[in-house]
């Protein structure tokens, strides 16, 4: 997906001395999977501090008269704890 750099979290590399937590979330649009995921980024980040990558798990697409209606993905959102 252009402009998007999909990471595997398990493969992620954060600084050394924190702790990371992924989350899932679903995502739609009813333009494209691009779309999609930007808007679940951009959404899990006023809620999440420190974001740090994302993984598209997986996609699929809402069909209706045998044409696509929507484009869903979920997304595992990798984001940094804040120290304490």
């Amino acid at each position: 997906m252009p402009g998007f750099r999909a990471v595997n979290p398990k493969e992620e590399s954060a600084p050394m001395e924190s702790v990371a937590r992924v989350t899932e979330i679903s995502c739609k649009s009813d333009k494209s999977f691009d779309e999609a995921v930007r808007i679940g980024i951009e959404r899990a980040s006023k809620t999440l501090r420190n974001v740090t990558s994302a993984w598209v798990k997986d996609m699929r697409v809402s069909v209706e008269n045998g044409k696509i209606k929507s484009y869903q993905a979920n997304v595992l959102v990798t984001f940094v704890l804040d120290e304490s």
